[in-house]
This record gives structure tokens, sequence and C-alpha cells, in this order.
């Protein structure tokens, strides 16, 4: 089978090239990310090593011979699943290689919002000595932490919040099992989760289903001074409604790790808010899954050309 990465833009591909040279394999390395640029520089590939390049009907119509598109990540919004679904491609993805990661990130922002850490560096950066300014900080063992999403990385997250919160509650109406894999974790309604959490933090996939999920209306139901983490994907939160209540004083603070519209636009207000924390979508990163998912990414992509079972099948594909 002929192999073509679509677009990668890490620094080396010497992991993936070992892997499938050893495997017999061989790939093309292209720089295609719009629909168009995948077309022409991906056709003749059975199966496509992808990170941001668009698949959707018509790529998949123009590239009939795509078997199998192996995602360097958990997300695949950038890939239409019915669509491929009709057209036969296995989709797969690397749903686990960056938990610890990010669930690490996540509490860390957390922690340093709860804490007002950065702003206590920058005060003695300044050669002030002044723990007033700070005023209020709560106790976080008084607080909920609430998780949108208990998959893998919200259930993790869960369960290292635990022993610091009052209570941890979830969110995820496909976990059924929630309270009983992770003892001490409350399962509720979405309601009751934007009315009890003083910590929000979020963990869950990008879909027409969670799109604006934490809409304007949804940030109003939230309590007063309530702080909001997004670790999982830019656009399961109205900015522009989360930057009104943080003006207006509604909300306590927001980190944020990933963005609508990434790169951040120069000129959006929540960059100037002392409240918020902006990462630049790094929450996964650590060199130890890096590694990891090209190893994964390319271990996948051998598997089915060997006709072997994947491990990580994001859809059935019709035929």
């Amino acid at each position: 089978m002929k192999i073509v990465v679509s677009d990668c833009d890490h620094e080396s591909m010497k992991i993936e090239k070992d892997i499938l040279a050893a495997a017999g394999l061989d790939f093309d390395h292209k720089v295609a990310r719009t629909e168009d640029e995948v077309i022409a520089q991906c056709k003749g590939g059975n199966i496509i090593l992808n990170q941001y390049g668009k698949f959707d009907d018509r790529v998949f119509t123009a590239l009939p011979e795509v078997k199998q598109i192996v995602r360097y990540g958990v997300g695949v919004d950038n890939i239409d699943l019915e669509a491929a679904t009709r057209h036969g491609v296995q989709i797969c993805n690397v749903p686990d290689y960056g938990m610890h990661e990010v669930s690490d990130h996540a509490l860390a922002l957390m922690l340093s919002l709860i804490r007002k850490i950065p702003a206590t560096i920058d005060q003695t950066r300044r050669r002030e000595w002044d723990f007033r300014q700070m005023a209020p900080i709560r106790r976080i063992t008084d607080m909920t932490i609430g998780v949108l999403g208990g998959g893998r990385i919200g259930g993790l997250f869960a369960k290292k919040a635990l022993p610091l919160a009052k209570e941890v509650i979830v969110f995820d109406p496909y976990k059924t099992e929630l309270e009983a894999a992770t003892p001490g974790v409350k399962q509720v309604d979405f309601e009751e989760l934007l009315s009890k959490a003083d910590v929000l933090s979020i963990h869950c996939p990008l879909s027409d289903e969670t799109r604006g999920l934490i809409s304007a209306e949804a940030l109003k139901r939230m309590k007063p001074g309530a702080i909001i983490i997004n670790t999982a994907r830019g656009g399961i939160v109205d900015e522009a409604a989360l930057a009104e209540q943080l003006l207006s004083g509604a909300l306590g603070g927001a980190a944020l790790d990933c963005i609508s519209k990434e790169p951040i636009t120069q000129d959006s207000p929540l960059l100037d808010m002392a409240n918020v924390f902006i990462t630049p979508h790094m929450a996964y990163y650590s060199e130890e899954s890096s590694q990891e998912l090209k190893r994964k990414v390319a271990e996948e992509a051998v598997r089915f050309a060997k006709g072997e079972p994947v491990h990580y099948p994001v859809n059935k594909p019709a035929v």
C-alpha cells in the first residue's frame, strides 16, 4: 500500500520512517491542509497519516484510493466521519497518548488560577511584596470541581482532582458507570454541573453536539465567581460570551489551551485580562507523549497495511 503523510509539522519523521521501513513500507511527505491541496497532493495514497489536512465528501470522492486515515492526535474534527464511512475509509486516531499531560495541564491551570500564581510572580518581579493584593483567594477543599466529559482524559482529571476538592462532579451522557469506576465522583446532569461547579474543566470532543455547548446562556447559569478550564477544543466555549462574563465580574477567571481560531487573534479581549491564562495548544505535549504519538500513528498504519485489526478505530466503514 502507498502511504502519504498529508501534513505534519514535527521536526523529524524518523520514528515513523523506522517503523514503516521495518514493515517494508515507505511514505511521501506532503504539506497539504486545504481540501484542494489534499486532493492535488495525496492522489494514489491508500493510507494517509494526517495532522491538520481537511477531508470531506469532496476529498473522498476525488481520492477513491484512500482506505485509511490515521490522525496525529485525539480529535478528528477535521475529518467528515459520515463521509469517510460512506466511502469505506477507516478513520483511526491515537486517543491515549497524552492523557496524563492534558489532565496535568488542566490541573496546573486550575491551581494557578485559584492560587493566582502568575500574578504573585509578576508582583515579586516588580520588587513588591504584598500578598494582600491577591485577595480574595478561596480554599480549594471547599470547592466543587465540575468535569464536562468523562472519557479517558476527563476521567483521569477527575481522579487527580478528587483529593483536592470538596467534591468532583461529572457530566457525560455517554458514560453511565463513572461513579462505579471512580469512587467519590458524582455523576450529574448538565444543569447541575453548571449550577454547582466552582471550577468547570472541559474534556469533551468537538462535535455538532458540543460545538457552542458552553454558550452565553450556559455561562449565565454558572455560579458567581466560577472559573473555566478548557484543554479540549476551541469551539466548545463561546469565547465572545466568555469575555463578556469575565469583564462583568460574573465569572472569576478562565484558562484556555485551545481557541476556536488558532493562533488567537491579537485583538482578542481575552489577552488583556489578568484573570485569563492562555497557553498555545500545548497541553498534550511532553517529549514522551510526542514520541508515543508518532510511534502509535505509524504502528496503526502498519497494522492496516498488513490486514490486521486496528487498535483505535473511530468509525465502522460501510464497505
